[in-house]
């Protein structure tokens, strides 16, 4: 009978996180975050020709982003995430005012825009570490994670003049929309992204772990800015819209001549480009906690 009882206490510890916590094989987690959202558009960036990745990064547009999600993992190795988040991203070639090289053509350009972001995503987190026995056996506080997933989103491209934001995508700045551009297509203000990221886990406690995050979003369109591809004909407008919103859409398609009178953009020059896709991304600090680790008693 001692032997029998030995053995059930020997396999009963799977079952134990520490001396006072019960564990779970499948741990669910409520966290909470705060962070800075920026994003890579053609708007902005850095000195000479346009880089790749955070290298055109305009650090002075980074702005506050927050946010909640809900996961399952699976003993410490694998989980499912659900997340919303709401942030904000901005970007404007007035920040390229000093520049003389190549870039100076986009300060000319003179195109900014502001959109707050709501997205909500499903993603698939995995701590390649737990893969390895000595750690999976004897557990370990500091876990680095990389994670995937597939979410959708909320943006409004808006613009100022004078001192009234404007909606950008009801304009048609490009001549999206429009019989005379029909390769031009209306963008949709909800899409689907891609959230790519890595981060780094530390267990503060059985019940509370701490996070950062870096997560970088693919994007299906090159309208996160209301900027793309070319100049449309001004004339374009008044043939489909009302006068008032026409001239509105003259206005802010072309704002080379707010910084130069002389200045104009022929239609079908290039106002952006195209072939580069935008993308947002974040850095987070997030704080867990875990609801089903219960004390023993």
């Amino acid at each position: 009978m001692a032997m029998l009882c030995l053995q059930l206490t020997a396999n009963s510890q799977s079952y134990f996180y520490n001396e006072r916590y019960y564990d779970s094989p499948v741990l669910t987690e409520l966290g909470l975050s705060i962070g800075a959202m920026n994003c890579l558009t053609d708007l902005g960036g850095r000195s000479g020709t346009g880089k790749k990745f955070l290298s055109d990064v305009n650090w002075q547009n980074t702005r506050f982003c927050a946010g909640i999600n809900f996961s399952l993992m699976y003993k410490n190795l694998i989980a499912i995430r659900v997340e919303g988040n709401y942030g904000q991203v901005t970007a404007a070639d007035s920040v390229l005012e000093h520049n003389v090289s190549v870039a100076g053509y986009r300060y000319l350009r003179n195109l900014s825009f502001r959109s707050i972001v709501l997205e909500a995503y499903l993603g698939l987190e995995f701590h390649p570490l737990l893969l390895v026995s000595t750690f999976r056996e004897n557990g370990i506080a500091l876990s680095p994670y990389i994670l995937a997933g597939i979410g959708l989103y909320n943006f409004n491209p808006q613009a100022k003049t004078g001192n009234t934001w404007v909606n950008l995508a009801a304009l048609h700045t490009e001549g999206q929309g429009f019989a005379e551009y029909p390769d031009k297509k209306e963008y949709k203000l909800t899409q689907i992204n891609l959230p790519l990221g890595v981060g780094l886990k530390y267990e503060l406690g059985p019940i509370i772990n701490l996070r950062i995050e870096m997560l970088y979003r693919i994007l299906k369109t090159d309208y996160l800015d209301d900027v793309s591809g070319s100049y449309a004909d001004p004339r374009s407008f008044y043939r489909n819209m009302n006068p008032t919103m026409a001239r509105l859409a003259e206005t802010m398609a072309d704002r080379s001549k707010e910084l130069n009178p002389l200045l104009r953009n022929t239609a079908g020059t290039i106002r952006g480009n195209p072939d580069n896709k935008d993308a947002y991304f974040s850095f987070n600090v997030k704080i867990g906690f875990i609801l089903n680790r219960t004390e023993r008693y």
